[in-house]
């Protein structure tokens, strides 16, 4: 096997970050095919979180991904923490007819809800807006922050959020939303950082599981997970990668027996520069699998 290390820059700030680092990994399946992986957990990581990117990078590696059962899914658009303006362009981007908001909460509500308003307005009827927390919340502010921006989506012309990612950090407090607000809640964190939906299923603590093929384990990985959680619905999402990890996420959800709702793999628009020639990008709101040229 080959390793190459890499660094892509970022178009804007996403989550405190600018670029992101990592190895790609060369290596050729029984039948002498080159294929790629990517190997890129977040510096902040542990060993044993860390190691299941190994995991998936090396799966990646060696050509073992199942074969797909669709060409393509639809995607959601990702708009970050930006003025109303510059989340309206964000929203559309690809095609896309769902955005993913991500909020801040506390004493920025206000601008979370003008964000979600002109995303709204920029969806029009028939879009969906979910949005994604990161954990930052507290039961009590999470009951308060949903209802106003469930507000400001009607507002803006959408009836209500499709779901809210991780607002809390522990998987009781998941629960305990669930019981108190009408929002549906989605896990991320809680599955992602446990390297399983244990907990999450015990607890009765979310309404939609969100897969991440690298953070998991790879994409064989995934599809046990998904069989467990099996029937709440699946969203297949990035965890900001290059496009050689991105593809990882694209081979999941293509391989789903299911089709996922749609997937945060639209992640490609956020890089600046990539290790790949052209970048993954969805076209009219779906995404599919294709060759990559490596130029890293």
């Amino acid at each position: 096997m080959e390793f190459r290390p890499f660094t892509v820059e970022l178009r804007t700030r996403f989550r405190g970050l600018t670029s992101r680092h990592g190895v790609l990994i060369r290596g050729a399946d029984a039948d002498g095919t080159e294929h790629w992986g990517e190997y890129s957990p977040f510096a902040d990581y542990d060993a044993a979180r860390a190691n299941r990117w190994w995991t998936s990078a090396i799966e990646a590696a060696r050509g073992a991904w199942p074969d797909p059962v669709r060409d393509s899914v639809t995607v959601n658009s990702i708009v970050p923490q930006v003025d109303p303006a510059s989340a309206r362009a964000y929203a559309t981007a690809g095609g896309a007819r769902t955005a993913k908001v991500k909020v801040a909460g506390g004493a920025a509500l206000a601008e979370d809800a003008a964000r979600i308003e002109a995303v709204a307005d920029a969806l029009g009827a028939g879009g969906a807006i979910r949005i994604d927390v990161n954990g930052g919340w507290e039961v009590d502010a999470a009951v308060t922050a949903l209802a106003e921006l469930e507000r400001a989506a009607r507002t803006g012309g959408i009836e209500r959020l499709e779901y809210v990612e991780q607002p809390c950090a522990r998987v009781e407090d998941l629960a305990e939303l669930r019981r108190r607000t009408d929002t549906p809640v989605a896990a991320d964190e809680s599955i992602r950082v446990a390297g399983s939906a244990d907990a999450v299923l015990a607890a009765h603590a979310a309404d939609v599981i969100i897969l991440k093929a690298q953070p998991l384990g790879g994409v064989r990985r995934c599809l046990e997970i998904a069989e467990q959680v099996s029937p709440l619905p699946i969203v297949v999402a990035s965890a900001l990668e290059s496009s050689v990890g991105l593809a990882a996420g694209i081979a999941l959800a293509c391989a789903l027996p299911e089709e996922p709702l749609a997937c945060g793999l639209g992640t490609g628009a956020l890089l600046a520069t990539d290790t790949v020639r052209d970048t993954l990008l969805p076209g009219a709101g779906r995404i599919g699998p294709r060759p990559l040229e490596v130029i890293a």
